[in-house]
């Protein structure tokens, strides 16, 4: 496990979460934004609009029977609006971000794994963890304590030597 690549997967998880919410506020903003603007026009064009139907349907039926029909027709123009305000976010952005966080978090879920396995692999066996830690400084003392015996015997033999 490597703490810079699990450093790295967080840092692209969180600006894609970021990305994503940002392009979905987005979304949602301009949805609410268009529902709003749609009302108000509807409002007034349906306020002209009713008043002239209205009087033109007074003159064919009662005016109970016009106002029904002008009512329902309203109902079919608000559901129509708010159907299309309410379309998903379609956008090659938000596609990618949502690759890109999917990526991340298995990238993240496999370094966790390697985490898991090797604490794992410590916990059952703890010379495997502490072993390789210790090869290099017992390989020096064992070459140390092999040098000197035989730095210790040169002089040994040297001063045997002198005498003859």
């Amino acid at each position: 496990m490597n703490t810079e690549n699990v450093v790295k997967h967080l840092r692209v998880l969180w600006r894609t979460d970021r990305i994503i919410a940002d392009i979905r506020m987005r979304h949602l903003l301009v949805g609410l934004g268009l529902r709003a603007f749609a009302a108000l026009i509807a409002a007034f064009g349906l306020l002209m609009l009713e008043l002239s139907a209205y009087f033109a349907l007074v003159q064919i039926w009662s005016a109970i029977y016009a106002a029904a029909i002008l009512g329902a027709v309203n109902f079919v123009i608000a559901a129509l609006l708010f159907a299309i305000a309410a379309r998903p976010p379609s956008g090659r952005e938000l596609e990618l971000a949502n690759e890109i966080h999917g990526a991340s978090v298995d990238a993240l879920q496999i370094e966790a794994r390697a985490l898991q396995s090797h604490v794992s692999g410590v916990v059952h066996n703890p010379l495997h963890g502490i072993l390789p830690l210790m090869i290099i400084p017992l390989i020096t003392i064992i070459i140390k304590s092999l040098k000197k015996p035989a730095a210790a015997a040169a002089p040994a033999k040297s001063a045997a030597a002198e005498p003859k």
